[in-house]
Formats: C-alpha cells, structure tokens, sequence
C-alpha cells in the first residue's frame, strides 16, 4: 500500500503536466484562430503586414468593420457608423477584468490628448450590475462614450474572446489593426498614429 501513494503521486503529475500542455497549446490556437485566419496582433508584436482594404464587411484587417446600434451608459442611441469620418479605438472590456482597468487610464491620455475617438463596449451582460459599471468609470475619472452591450450581440459578433479587446478603424470605417490583451499609451499612440 505505501508503495502505490507515490506512484499515484507520479501518475496524477504526469497526467496534470499533460492537461497543462494540451491546455495551453488550445489555448494558443483560439488566439491565433480566433478571428478565422485574420492577422491578429499582440501589443508586444511590430505589426508590419500591408492592409489590403476591401469594401467587404468582415472582421478582418482592411474590411469595413460591422456595424451595430447600442446605448451608451448614459442612455443615447449610438451606431458604429455615426463615427465615419473619425479615427475610431473600439475597446471591448468589463470591469471584473485587471487588464482592462490597466489599460484604461491610458485610453483615457489618449482620448485628451489625441484626435481619436475612443468607444469602450462595456460587455454588460458579464457584469454584476450596471451601477459597477457607473461606478468604475467614475472612479477612474473616464469622459470617452461608454457603450452598454447588453445582450452580448456586439461581443458575438465581433467574435471577442479575449479581454480586453482592441480594433482600431479608420476614417473610412475599416479595420486598420486588431489587439487582443491590454495596451499602453505609447502602444495605442503607435497604432493610431499610422491610421487616416
């Protein structure tokens, strides 16, 4: 009997290490498929792929990014194409999320200081409550448009696994540049700054 405690020890680490390896390699798949073959690109990564642009709707870089109809958190009715014309940093985020707050200040920085609109879609149907929500932008002293996705049809259907989510599009409505995970202000200010 004290023989077979250390050899099911043995037996439960190697089977642990082999859920950990498998686990981590799906992982790593979803982040790379997770946009259907799309050139999705980590903060971390120079991003150095020409964008082709199409008049496609899609979620790839180049196509004309979805368009959707959602309240903000202080009750307007907003379209993504109402912002034609600007440059635009989509942010799909939740509050209960430690990268999404860290990024936040720095969206903030931006939206002051930059010519750049910031919609942060706040994953509502995540969160606890909406007060949450009131109380985190307040909190974090934020002015930017808040949008309410309520339903986590926006969420769906910009297939968003990863928190927080990042698309960067321009003035013509296309996806110039995608980021999954938290970006810093000299990060967001690189991206942006290559998009008319």
């Amino acid at each position: 009997m004290k023989k077979a405690i250390p050899i099911v020890i043995v037996i439960g680490m190697l089977g642990w290490a082999l859920f950990d390896f498998i686990g981590s390699s799906t992982n790593e798949e979803v982040e790379n498929d997770a946009m259907s073959g799309n050139s999705i690109t980590s903060p971390l990564e120079e991003d150095t792929e020409e964008v082709v642009e199409s008049d496609e709707v899609g979620l790839e870089r180049g196509m004309i990014a979805p368009d959707f109809e959602v309240m903000t958190l202080n009750g307007e009715q907003v379209k993504l194409s109402d912002y034609r014309g600007e440059r635009v940093l989509l942010n799909f985020w939740a509050t209960w999320c430690p990268p999404c707050r860290a990024e936040m200040p720095d969206m903030q920085k931006l939206y002051e200081e930059e010519d750049v609109t910031i919609l942060a879609l706040n994953m509502t149907e995540t969160e606890n409550n909406v007060e949450r929500v009131e109380e985190f932008i307040d909190e974090l002293g934020l002015t930017f448009p808040v949008l309410m996705d309520e339903t986590s049809d926006v969420m769906t259907s910009y297939k968003v696994q990863v928190y927080p989510t990042s698309y960067m599009i321009d003035s013509n409505g296309r996806i110039q540049y995608i980021t999954l995970g938290a970006m810093n202000y000299d990060q967001m200010l690189q991206q942006m700054s290559k998009i008319d």
